[in-house]
C-alpha cells in the first residue's frame, strides 16, 4: 500500500511539474528520492490552504484518467439532460479527447433553449486541435456574433486557423487583438512567430521585447508558470 502511494505522489507531481511548466530539475527530484523528493515538491509547490480540498480530486484524475468519463457516461444513459451531456463533453476536452467531445458538444448545440456561446468556444478548440481549420473557421464565424468574441482566444483560434488556410492577412487582424500587455504570453510569442514569417521583423521584436520587460516585473509564480515562454522569447530575440 505505501509503495502505491509514493508511485501516486510521483505521478501527480511529475504531472503538475508539467502541466504548470516548473523547472525540470523537480523531475528528477521526484524520480531518484521519490518519498522526500515527492512531499518537498508538494510543499513549495503545490500545497497551500486553498488547494487542499482539490489535490485528492487531482490525484484520482492523473491516475484513473477515464474514472469521470465512465461515471458521466453512466448519468448521462441514466438521464440525458443537457448539463449531463455537456458535463461529458468537459470531461472529454479535459483528457483531450476531442473527436468524442465533439460528437457530444454537437448534439448539446442543437438545443435552441440553451446559451451556445461556451459550446462554440469549445467546438472552436476541438476542432483546430484535430486541425480541421474548416470547422474552426465556420464555427468562429458563428461565434463572431457574439460581442465577447472581440479580444478572445476563440478570436486568436479562428486568426491561427485562417493562417493554415492560406488567408494571412485576414489572419492578421485576428491574431493581433490577443497582443495585450501583461497577458497572453504564449499567445503572444506566437503572434511574433507569425510576424517573423510574414516578414515584419520590427513587429515581432516589439512584441518579444515587451514580453521580456514584463517577464521583470511578474510575480515567482508567474516567472515560474511562464518559464519556458519567457526563455524561447528571449533566444528568439537574439535571432533578430
Amino acid at each position: 500500500m505505501y509503495y502505491y502511494l509514493i508511485v501516486a505522489l510521483q505521478v501527480f507531481c511529475i504531472y503538475h511539474v508539467i502541466k504548470n511548466r516548473n523547472q525540470y530539475y523537480w523531475i528528477f527530484l521526484i524520480l531518484f528520492v521519490p518519498a522526500i523528493g515527492s512531499i518537498i515538491y508538494l510543499i513549495t509547490q503545490v500545497y497551500n490552504k486553498r488547494d487542499a480540498a482539490i489535490i485528492k480530486e487531482n490525484l484520482t484524475s492523473v491516475l484513473i484518467p477515464t474514472k469521470r468519463v465512465k461515471d458521466l457516461e453512466k448519468k448521462l444513459q441514466f438521464s440525458e439532460t443537457f448539463q449531463n451531456r455537456l458535463e461529458l463533453a468537459d470531461a472529454l476536452f479535459e483528457m483531450k479527447d476531442f473527436k468524442n467531445a465533439i460528437t457530444h458538444y454537437e448534439v448539446a448545440l442543437k438545443d435552441e433553449t440553451q446559451n451556445k456561446y461556451f459550446i462554440l468556444e469549445k467546438l472552436i478548440a476541438a476542432y483546430y486541435s484535430l486541425k480541421d481549420y474548416n470547422k474552426t473557421i465556420a464555427y468562429a464565424e458563428e461565434l463572431k456574433k457574439h460581442p465577447e468574441f472581440s479580444k478572445s482566444k476563440s478570436e486568436f483560434i479562428y486568426g491561427l486557423a485562417l493562417d493554415k488556410t492560406g488567408q494571412s492577412e485576414a489572419a492578421e487582424k485576428y491574431l493581433k487583438a490577443i497582443d495585450q500587455r501583461y497577458s497572453n504570453y504564449s499567445e503572444r510569442l506566437v503572434l511574433a512567430k507569425f510576424y517573423i514569417e510574414s516578414d515584419k521583423i520590427e513587429a515581432a521584436k516589439e512584441i518579444l521585447s515587451e514580453i521580456t520587460i514584463e517577464s521583470q516585473h511578474m510575480t515567482k509564480p508567474n516567472k515560474s508558470k511562464y518559464r519556458a515562454t519567457i526563455n524561447e522569447v528571449e533566444k528568439l530575440l537574439k535571432t533578430l
